[in-house]
């Protein structure tokens, strides 16, 4: 019973993200983990040894995220299944981010189209770590479609095969490690030995949904009439250029779909990172393939849901055999 309640809140969370997505203001589940982050950094960055004070939070944050939404999910069960199913549903909802995925990323499509290079810029700034300064027109756009392409991955890809494992609360788990990655994950001197456990773990985490992710990629390419054979190659000979094992997995199916090269170097809080590009220059990279973007991530997060709820099925009709 309880799995059936799961996966239809799975399907209620999804469309309503397609409906609603991400509204400025609303409370959101992942603002609060953000907040549990913090708190706990401010206790375990004393510490003299900081790796493990960097794995003392890790822990803390898993057991509370993951901890709370679970134990909220179990009082709801008990009261009824119908407060589970809109607990459950809201929860799967804040954990997925495809239409605002879409809406932030059309944002710099129209500020590319209808703005200036400044506020493209600063619309670009809202979903990239980059120097906006240092990007040009074409550096915006590869920004952008970098972005989608990469958190298909962690924004939808990710959070729904946790969420097809564990529920909520999987899904929770997920988005716990993923944005202590994204606070702390950084190789700087703050963060060097700090923040080494929550790259290496979102790194484990991530391993297996941004390959899956890619393989879809790959498919919806084909199913949306871009290259598919082209992302196919360009996903053999590149998914390994980038320091994360993981990121470059879905960059390299999107720049061979495309047919455009991604990457390169890129400048971040004033300093020049040295990266290696992604795909071919087969043609140069225009506004309308952040478009282009949007239907592979369409595609690709429908077809990892289908496929999801389908196994789900497949699995209650076998338990009740």
């Amino acid at each position: 019973m309880l799995i059936i309640f799961q996966t239809a809140a799975i399907i209620l969370g999804y469309i309503l993200d397609l409906i609603i997505g991400d509204p400025r203001g609303w409370p959101h589940i992942v603002i609060g983990f953000g907040r549990a982050i913090s708190f706990f950094e401010k206790i375990f960055y004393k510490m003299k040894n900081k790796r493990l004070g960097g794995t003392l939070l890790w822990l803390c944050v898993i057991i509370t995220c993951a901890g709370i939404p679970s134990l909220l999910l179990g009082i709801s069960w008990r009261v009824s299944p119908w407060a589970y199913l809109a607990l459950d549903s809201l929860i799967c909802w804040q954990l997925l981010a495809v239409k605002s995925l879409r809406v932030e990323s059309l944002r710099v499509y129209d500020e590319l189209e209808h703005g200036t290079l400044e506020s493209s810029r600063q619309a670009v700034h809202m979903i990239v770590g980059r120097d906006p300064d240092a990007l040009d027109r074409t550096g915006i756009i590869k920004a952008a479609v970098e972005t989608v392409a990469e958190n298909t991955s962690d924004g939808v890809a990710a959070p729904l095969f946790y969420m097809f494992i564990g529920g909520a609360a999987g899904g929770c788990l997920y988005k716990a490690v993923n944005t202590m990655d994204s606070m702390i994950g950084y190789k700087n001197s703050r963060y060097q030995d700090f923040g080494r456990t929550a790259a290496r773990m979102d790194d484990v985490f991530n391993y297996l949904p941004s390959r899956l992710c890619a393989l879809f990629m790959i498919l919806s390419s084909r199913l949306r009439g871009f290259d598919a054979a082209n992302a196919r190659r360009i996903w053999k000979r590149d998914r390994r250029k980038h320091a994360s094992p993981n990121a470059a997995q879905t960059e390299s199916v999107m720049a061979g779909a495309l047919d455009v090269q991604l990457a390169g170097d890129a400048v971040y809080s004033g300093r020049v990172v040295k990266k290696p590009f992604i795909g071919d220059d087969i043609r140069p990279i225009g506004t309308g393939d952040i478009l282009a973007s949007h239907k592979i991530l369409n595609a690709t997060a429908f077809l990892m849901f289908s496929a999801g709820i389908l196994l789900r099925i497949g699995f209650i009709l076998l338990a009740e055999m």
